[in-house]
């Protein structure tokens, strides 16, 4: 049974889900930071899901990507799933600016995270709404 690790849960906002992948939204305000997450059991690897569920991934994350990208104007896209603190398989997919607190370097790390407000949340929410259209739920209680 699929369970959301504690620290995800801790550190992130619930979006939605795609059809493999849970969506979230890292409680960062500094960076529009997203976080897919496959709704399987004990998955720690990319290489562990049967080879169409690492396809619908890969799709996921790209459509994700692209949205993303072009609402929020990013001047990079950062897609990574590293897993060094949270073993549970997920992927970060994170608008980087060249003027953003930690740029060029990686954004683990570099500096305390600064929640987001309701009203950001909010915001953010809604401009998604836009964006994910097709092969998306969105949550029903957001926060």
């Amino acid at each position: 049974m699929f369970v959301l690790d504690p620290r995800l849960l801790q550190d992130t906002l619930p979006v939605g889900d795609f059809p493999l992948s849970r969506l979230l939204l890292s409680n960062d305000s500094q960076y529009p930071w997203f976080i897919l997450v496959p709704r399987r059991a004990e998955i720690s690897e990319i290489f562990q899901l049967p080879d169409a569920e690492q396809t619908q991934l890969w799709k996921e994350a790209t459509a994700l990507s692209k949205a993303l990208s072009q609402l929020f104007q990013a001047d990079k896209m950062n897609v990574g799933a590293l897993g060094n603190v949270v073993s549970q398989l997920h992927m970060h997919v994170i608008v980087r600016y060249r003027h953003d607190i930690a740029w060029p370097a990686p954004v683990w790390g570099k500096h305390p995270a600064v929640p987001y407000s309701s009203e950001q949340v909010a915001d953010i929410l809604a401009r998604l709404k836009t964006v994910l259209t097709e092969d998306f739920t969105f949550t029903e209680a957001q926060p």
